[in-house]
């Protein structure tokens, strides 16, 4: 008996059939509703993603923001002490030292709210730098919508600045800063803040995932920005003291952060008035968080696919 031997068929994987040559694979795959792994979704469908995985990003601040502390004996607690202590810090240095406190009433009520405001805003741009490149193991790990991570962190440090202005009401009380209609600001001016800084750290999360390095430098630019920012000193003093170029008082004044501060000031301390504030403050205000906001997120966006890759 003979043993027969199948050929190998011609149709094989590559090799051209009887009908012509095999199908495309790109073309297999979207033929059996296959996509890249990573792919990046259209700006609509990433938005709808991320509403999807909302209880996620408030969820993932929250555990973040007690897990922050947790190892410390004062627990929560450091999270109004710690500004409080850089406020006494600047008090001393500032308001005694250089005596910047001449010129300004109340000045600790708008000493701290200063530092607590700037504090929101540097600390999400730190948490934003950190975003992608700490969270490697779960960027790899799992397929979200990377935005989510930077998001997250912005809400936490908005969810610890809520802490801090429960103190710094007690604050203002004890300054005899009266409670105003104008309290009611808060809202928006946080809403614009919280805008703004999602932006920027959206911006700074992406620069952060391909380049480290820049976390090691951005406490520098940080300070240096703090310190142009008004925090520890009146803006409209020095600019009415001092005949400063032009363009000068117009960066000054259209500072983003010294924009959020002093809208801030003005909606908590009764003695900051709308005089001092810059011109079109509102405008410089939703101006710069649409255009972190939008920016940033898209900004971000563009990049979805090479996060945690390389």
């Amino acid at each position: 008996m003979s043993q027969v031997l199948d050929a190998p068929s011609s149709t094989a994987a590559g090799a051209p059939g009887p009908s012509g040559p095999a199908p495309d694979p790109a073309e297999l795959a979207a033929l059996h509703g296959l996509t890249v792994s990573g792919a990046r979704p259209t700006l609509p469908a990433y938005v709808r993603q991320l509403w999807q995985r909302r209880h996620f990003i408030t969820a993932f601040a929250t555990a973040k923001l007690t897990a922050q502390y947790s190892q410390a004996k004062l627990g929560q607690v450091w999270q109004v002490m710690t500004p409080l202590l850089n406020a006494a810090v600047y008090y001393f240095i500032f308001g005694m030292l250089m005596n910047t406190k001449r010129d300004v009433p109340d000045y600790v009520p708008f000493l701290v709210t200063g530092v607590f405001i700037f504090t929101f805003t540097q600390s999400s741009v730190m948490a934003g730098t950190r975003a992608i490149a700490g969270s490697l193991g779960l960027v790899r790990a799992l397929h979200f919508p990377r935005a989510a991570l930077p998001i997250s962190y912005c809400l936490q440090q908005l969810q610890q600045l809520l802490f801090s202005m429960c103190a710094l009401v007690v604050i203002l009380l004890c300054f005899g800063v009266p409670p105003t209609p104008s309290w009611l600001l808060v809202l928006p001016v946080l809403t614009l803040q919280f805008t703004f800084n999602m932006g920027l750290a959206l911006v700074m999360a992406r620069l952060g995932s391909r380049t480290p390095d820049i976390a090691q430098l951005m406490p520098f630019v940080l300070r240096t920005w703090m310190y142009v920012s008004g925090v520890m000193w009146s803006i409209d003093a020095v600019l009415k003291d001092r005949h400063l170029p032009h363009v000068l008082q117009v960066l000054l004044e259209s500072n983003p952060a010294a924009v959020y501060i002093d809208l801030m000031r003005f909606a908590l301390i009764d003695s900051f008035h709308a005089d001092q504030l810059p011109h079109h403050v509102w405008a410089w205000a939703l101006g710069w968080a649409l255009l972190a906001g939008v920016g940033g997120f898209i900004y971000f966006w563009k990049a979805e696919e090479t996060y945690g890759r390389g």
